[in-house]
């Protein structure tokens, strides 16, 4: 099966894997292992070597390097002999994901229109809150910004020179087929119709392998090493980075046990865990799809019994969305906590379910959705609120505590604390700035 190596080798390698200037090749990082085949065309990738006070830029002396590779998950004492290697310090799940699709035939319940009013997009704008200048990446298929410009009307900014491509995906930045991350695109526009989009198709790679376990996710820590540096490249003053992520696992059996130390689902110091609290703390606000594996109308996919949110979905450190169509209701396929990595989640519900992008059919689905939703309104946020001024942390603070809360105590495993409220949102951030 497909397996993320991480590996503490000599300072000298550290410091070349991180310096973006220099290519390093897997082998010359890790060299023959016995019981591993080293995939060469996956580039290592260097992350701090803690999930949380992590800052950025990485420095040799706290940082650790991932390669990806297979074992013979067949041979005995396999992962012992790795874990034992004087270098390796983790052999971790590289589980499959996926996009976040629905399961649900119900007609559309109001228009994007709509969803622009219950964001107060008018209110956003006089404001000056249009994510002008603020980088949003969209981690996803691929976006055909000829189609979102074709339904929507208008243009929109692809930001190629900070977009990205794994490793054997080819394609240009706003030029991928009409797929998931085309409605992506659209919907995270209705709140932020001037922001720069990085598009990052990290759902487009596919790798052959024994097992289901085909290497997507080590993708995904590859793209967030790239996105770490386009915020570190910003100036501190004005540092932006929203980064929409509408995709998840969905099986236990694409991951290692629960308690193993290799575990994506229940494991903070997992890689791509570790990379995102990384990522959050140097200035980023990370949302993700909470999933569409809530008990009243599942996706065919969802293999938990119980705690479907998890991994970095349910991290202390990103906004994990839900779903609520536009009279507020959530939705039956909008999964419910608690979260495997934080027990309150969802954080919050957006919007979904509506008619918009005319990808696939009519409707706009699924809490793929409501995270891009959520994300072009944080991006407007981020127009005037830089992630100096306003920490990532603080802000989702603060977008929970508007939210309108379905349950009195102010939080619910449904709803998180509530559905999405930009109104009292900018009129806490207006009330704050009077006071400054």
């Amino acid at each position: 099966m497909r397996v993320v190596l991480q590996l503490r080798p000599a300072t000298e390698l550290i410091a070349s894997v991180i310096d973006p200037n220099i290519r390093v090749a897997a082998g010359d990082v890790i060299g023959e292992l016995a019981g591993f085949d080293i995939d060469h065309v996956f580039e290592p990738v260097a992350l701090p070597s803690a999930a949380t006070g992590q800052a950025v830029p990485l420095q040799p002396a706290d940082a650790m390097v991932v390669v990806r590779g297979e074992i013979d998950d067949t041979a005995e004492n396999i992962l012992a002999a790795l874990s034992g290697h004087p270098t390796v310090t983790g052999v971790f799940a590289d589980p499959v994901i996926e996009r976040v699709l629905t399961c649900g035939g119900d007609p559309s319940v109001g228009t994007y229109h709509d969803v622009a009013s219950l964001l107060h997009t008018t209110d956003l704008a006089s404001a000056g809150l249009t994510g002008n200048g603020v980088a949003l990446a969209l981690v996803d298929t691929g976006i055909n910004a000829a189609r979102v410009d074709q339904v929507r009307g208008g243009t929109f900014t692809i930001d190629t020179a900070r977009s990205w491509n794994p490793q054997g995906v080819t394609g240009t930045a706003g030029q991928f087929p009409v797929e998931h991350g085309t409605m992506c695109a659209f919907d995270a526009l209705i709140a932020a119709p001037q922001a720069s989009y990085l598009d990052i198709p990290v759902m487009l790679s596919t790798r052959t392998g024994g097992s289901t376990m085909d290497g997507l996710l080590s993708d995904a820590v590859a793209a967030y090493a790239h996105l770490r540096t386009v915020l570190t490249d910003q100036p501190a003053a004005t540092r932006a980075l929203v980064v929409s992520n509408s995709w998840g696992s969905f099986s236990p059996q694409w991951d290692f046990p629960v308690g193993q130390p290799g575990n994506y689902s229940d494991n903070p110091n997992h890689p791509f865990n570790v990379i995102v609290a990384s990522l959050e703390s140097a200035g980023a606000d990370i949302l993700f799809a909470a999933g569409n594996c809530g008990r009243d109308c599942p996706d065919a996919r969802c293999q938990y019994t119980d705690r479907s949110i998890g991994g970095a979905n349910s991290s202390p450190s990103v906004l994990s969305i839900g779903g609520v169509d536009t009279n507020g209701q959530r939705v039956g396929y909008s999964s419910q906590g608690p979260g495997r990595l934080s027990d309150k989640k969802p954080d919050v519900c957006s919007y979904t379910h509506f008619s918009g992008s005319q990808v696939d059919g009519d409707t706009d689905t699924g809490t793929s959705t409501a995270c891009p939703v959520a994300a072009g309104l944080v991006a407007a946020i981020r127009t005037t609120h830089s992630a100096t001024a306003l920490p990532p942390a603080q802000l989702r603070t603060l977008i929970q505590n508007t939210a309108t809360h379905h349950d009195p105590s102010g939080f619910d495993y449904d709803y998180g604390y509530g559905a999405i409220n930009a109104q009292a949102i900018l009129a806490e951030l207006q009330k704050t700035a009077a006071k400054a």
